[in-house]
């Protein structure tokens, strides 16, 4: 399709092109994190006089549950990944866009849950540390990360189930959970702290003594000084301005603001899941002041332009509406045909349905009663198939997905059907 310098597809295309640069980028960084995340998960594991050699390896269940949690941010990745491949191949830039906002959840998934691994890895760093220097409770410690751990499960879970709305809620909680154990964690450094200070105190006793010969008969056995050095709790930890632990976690720099933004303004990416981020890596955990306006630190970051001062956070009831019905684009009665053709896993045709008004999604299936509705030719789903089965019958062999879903896209840009998918959620 010709377009003028500056036309509407032109502009369509550079759009597209710029929010699949973006999206591939963001992929890129946080698969940086993972691997990071994933070396050091290693190194904890072979830490012997550390955290795999105490209490029989007592805390080795807590690296091995990074280990697990690290699994299901790799299946996202990759999921995100072919999503990404299969929109650089459509040819509909409004296409690539769609299959590009399907891809966001996963990402937003991905993205956050390498927040919170790293805040679990700082805990097994100080951990580490703690067994090795000897001057912190065994069972104080044992007891700390398990509480953590209880603290951080539930937001993991909500990120790994992969539906939308529980990762958008998470989201929305995670600033607060980070600041919550950010505290806990500087106050677990403080007592190490002070653990350290006592049992050096108990040194210099033990030698006082032991220097005076007159009173030899009064040595006891006193604990005995680390072979280590004194306590260093930086490891690879970095404590922002605000307290909140960096140096693991995905670092923000003006490109990777400027790909939220694109990501952002294109739908793909949704202002709670990066505003979280965003509020975490500048270590302003707090909520915003008003319920309806963003964070002054999220609207900096992201630019305060018209785009970004018109978006709000909140919820379609909080914008004053009900939960709309979802049309599948791809008829579900025929979901084996589309399977022959490539339509599985995150594919799958389930994740192509429009969000629109009772009337309308009743008016494109032929008024109210689906079987009536059927007999009608215009009906969406007749209509859909016919031309599918014309397209095929034409070529003379199976469409690929990618042909299917130029077809798809035409149809639906001719009915002013939006190009905008959301995952059936069984409703």
């Amino acid at each position: 399709m010709a377009a003028a310098p500056g036309g509407a597809v032109e502009s369509a295309w550079r759009n597209a092109l710029a929010a699949q640069l973006a999206f591939r980028g963001a992929v890129l960084d946080v698969s940086g994190s993972t691997s990071r995340l994933s070396s050091e998960f290693s190194r904890l594991a072979a830490s012997t006089p550390g955290i795999a050699g105490r209490a029989s390896g007592l805390f080795i269940r807590y690296v091995d549950h990074g280990v697990q949690q690290l699994r299901w941010l790799d299946a996202e990745l990759a999921a995100t990944t072919r999503l990404a491949n299969a929109a650089s191949e459509v040819k509909d830039p409004d296409m690539q866009l769609a299959l590009l906002r399907l891809a966001g959840p996963r990402l937003e998934a991905a993205m956050l849950g390498s927040l919170l691994l790293a805040v679990w890895l700082d805990f097994l760093h100080l951990t580490d540390v703690a067994l090795k220097q000897q001057f912190y409770s065994v069972e104080r410690l044992f007891v700390d990360l398990d509480r953590v751990q209880k603290m951080l499960e539930p937001a993991m879970v909500a990120l790994s189930s992969g539906e939308s709305g529980q990762v958008e809620a998470a989201a929305k909680d995670i600033p607060m959970l980070v600041g919550h154990l950010t505290r806990e964690f500087a106050a677990t450094r403080e007592a190490m702290r002070m653990g350290a200070e006592k049992l050096q105190k108990i040194l210099v006793l033990k030698e006082s003594i032991e220097a005076l010969t007159l009173l030899s008969a009064l040595k006891f056995s006193l604990p005995s000084l680390p072979p280590s050095a004194p306590a260093t709790l930086g490891l690879a930890l970095m404590m922002g301005g605000d307290g909140v632990m960096m140096g693991t976690r995905l670092i923000v720099s003006a490109e990777w603001v400027e790909m939220m933004r694109q990501l952002v303004r294109a739908g793909v990416l949704s202002l709670p899941a990066v505003g979280a981020v965003v509020r975490i890596q500048a270590g302003q955990v707090m909520m915003a002041q008003s319920h309806d306006e963003l964070p002054k630190g999220v609207r900096d970051a992201l630019g305060d332009g018209p785009e970004v001062r018109g978006m709000r956070v909140t919820s379609r009831t909080g914008a004053g509406m009900n939960e709309p019905p979802r049309h599948h684009v791809l008829p579900k009665e025929f979901r084996e045909w589309f399977e022959k053709r490539g339509f599985t896993g995150e594919m799958d045709i389930d994740q192509f349905c429009v969000e629109m008004e009772q009337a309308h999604h009743e008016a494109i299936h032929g008024g109210g009663d689906w079987r009536l509705g059927r007999q009608w030719p215009g009906e969406w789903n007749r209509m859909i198939m016919r031309a599918l089965r014309n397209a095929e019958t034409d070529a003379g062999r199976m469409l690929t997905r990618n042909e299917i879903l130029d077809i798809v896209v035409a149809t639906m840009k001719r009915d002013r059907i939006p190009v905008n998918f959301t995952p059936w959620s069984g409703r």
